[in-house]
């Protein structure tokens, strides 16, 4: 079951400066930063508020480390802006099994790495009503 809005992805050109915005503007601080090679990004979570269910709600900031990237391509073509909606989940394997049972194409056949140890899929955006979506389990909860 779908528990939070987990995150919003943020496709950008300049992580440091896309951060100084969020932080200048909003007061969004950095909470967390990594490079995922096998995305080929940079990014930093920026943490919004804690949730009912233990979890956090952030802004998740993608920079690509290759013109080749998903994000890369995604970035080139669209410009900055928001990327995806990732929704939180306590168990990303059943809930990504039941939403393919309904028709909706889950990208991935078995979860990845994502972002602070959680494990991730996402359901392509044309099943989506065009919106890119990811689904996540935190490292607490698996």
């Amino acid at each position: 079951m779908l528990t939070r809005i987990d995150h919003i992805g943020i496709a950008c050109h300049d992580l440091e400066a896309t951060a100084e915005f969020y932080r200048a503007t909003y007061g969004f601080e950095v909470f967390h930063t990594e490079v995922n090679e096998e995305q080929g990004v940079r990014e930093a979570m920026l943490k919004i508020n804690e949730t009912s269910d233990g979890g956090a709600s952030y802004l998740q900031l993608l920079e690509p480390v290759r013109e080749d990237s998903a994000v890369g391509k995604w970035l080139a073509k669209n410009g900055e802006g928001v990327h995806h909606i990732a929704f939180g989940t306590e168990d990303v394997d059943g809930d990504s099994e039941s939403i393919r049972d309904k028709g909706v194409r889950v990208l991935y056949d078995q979860p990845r790495s994502g972002s602070m140890g959680s494990r991730i899929t996402f359901l392509h955006p044309k099943d989506c009503h065009g919106v890119l979506t990811e689904l996540v389990t935190s490292r607490a909860e698996h």
